[in-house]
C-alpha cells in the first residue's frame, strides 16, 4: 500500500557514537524522501563525530574510527540535510524519542536554525509497540516476510522502516492513511520538546514534566520562581528544551 501524501515526507535514521541525544553525535546519517507521486530521493553522508567512537557502538552498527578518518564533520552538511528536510514531515523508527532530538542538538551546534514546528512527526516503532511489540528486524520479518540484511546499517534501517509502514498500513484497517492521523497516532505524549520535558495538559497549557514543578504550568512557575529558568539554562538539558523554554519565559514579559 503506497502512502497517501500531500506533501513530501522523509524517513531517516542515524548511527551514533551512543545514546545520549545531548553529548553524542552522528557517525552516519541515511534519509529517503517520499514525494506525493511516490517519486523517491535519497541523500546519506558518513559524518565525522568530532570524537572518538566507543567500541561498544562500533560493535553495533560497524563503523569505526577509520571509516569516518576522512569523512566531514556535520557542520559541513548540515545545511544539506536541513534543506532536504525542509517543507517536509519525517518519519523513523524510535526517531520521536532518539533521532529527531538528536538531530536537532547537532543543528543546534552547527547553528543551524531549522523550524521543526512546520513537520509532522510519524513514529514507525512506536506504531509498531501498539500493534506488535518487538524490534526493527523482527518487524520486518512480521510484516514484509523478509529478513533484514544489514541491520544497524542506516541505509538498509531508513528502507526497512519505509517498507514497515506501507505493509502496516495494508494490515490495520483501523490505521488511518494520512500523516496527519499517523503523527498523532504514534506520538506518545503531547510533548512541547522533543526530550518529554515539557508537555501539554488537557487544557494544552504548557507543564514540567520532570522534577519538583511537575505538572504545573511553566510560565506560572517561572513567575513564582525566576530563578529555575536559570537553572535550566545553565544544565544538561537539551537544546530544543532550552529554546522552548525561551519562548515561555519571553511570552511572559509581553503577556
Amino acid at each position: 500500500m503506497e502512502l497517501q501524501l500531500t506533501k513530501p515526507i522523509v524517513f531517516f535514521d542515524l548511527e551514533t557514537t551512543g545514546l545520549n541525544i545531548v553529548a553524542d553525535r552522528i557517525v552516519e546519517i541515511s534519509l529517503l524522501k517520499i514525494f506525493p507521486d511516490a517519486r523517491e530521493e535519497k541523500m546519506y553522508f558518513l559524518i565525522h563525530p568530532e570524537m572518538p567512537i566507543p567500541p561498544q557502538s562500533t560493535a553495533i552498527h560497524g563503523i569505526s574510527n577509520a571509516d569516518v578518518e576522512k569523512a566531514p564533520v556535520f557542520k559541513t552538511v548540515g545545511k544539506q540535510i536541513a534543506l532536504f528536510l525542509k517543507d517536509c514531515d519525517i518519519a523513523g523508527y524510535n526517531s520521536n524519542k532518539f533521532d529527531i532530538p538528536l538531530l536537532a542538538e547537532e543543528f543546534a551546534r552547527a547553528e543551524i536554525d531549522f523550524d521543526w514546528s512546520k513537520s509532522k512527526f510519524v513514529d514507525v516503532h512506536v506504531l509498531y509497540l501498539k500493534k506488535e511489540p518487538r524490534t526493527l528486524s523482527a518487524a520486518y520479518k512480521f510484516y514484509c516476510n523478509k529478513d533484514l540484511e544489514s541491520a544497524h546499517s542506516a541505509e538498509a534501517d531508513t528502507y526497512a522502516t519505509y517498507e514497515v509502514l506501507k505493509s502496516q498500513l495494508a494490515k490495520y484497517t483501523d490505521i488511518e492513511n494520512n500523516i496527519q492521523f499517523l503523527s498523532e497516532y504514534t506520538a506518545q505524549n503531547k510533548n512541547v520538546d522533543f526530550a518529554g520535558r515539557i508537555i501539554f495538559n488537557d487544557k494544552n497549557v504548557e507543564v514540567f514534566n520532570f522534577g519538583k514543578y511537575k505538572g504545573q504550568a511553566v510560565e506560572e512557575v517561572f513567575q513564582k520562581d525566576p530563578g529555575y529558568y536559570g537553572w535550566m539554562m545553565n544544565g544538561e538539558f537539551h537544546s530544543h528544551t532550552k529554546q522552548i523554554i525561551t519562548k515561555i519565559k519571553l511570552r511572559g514579559f509581553t503577556s
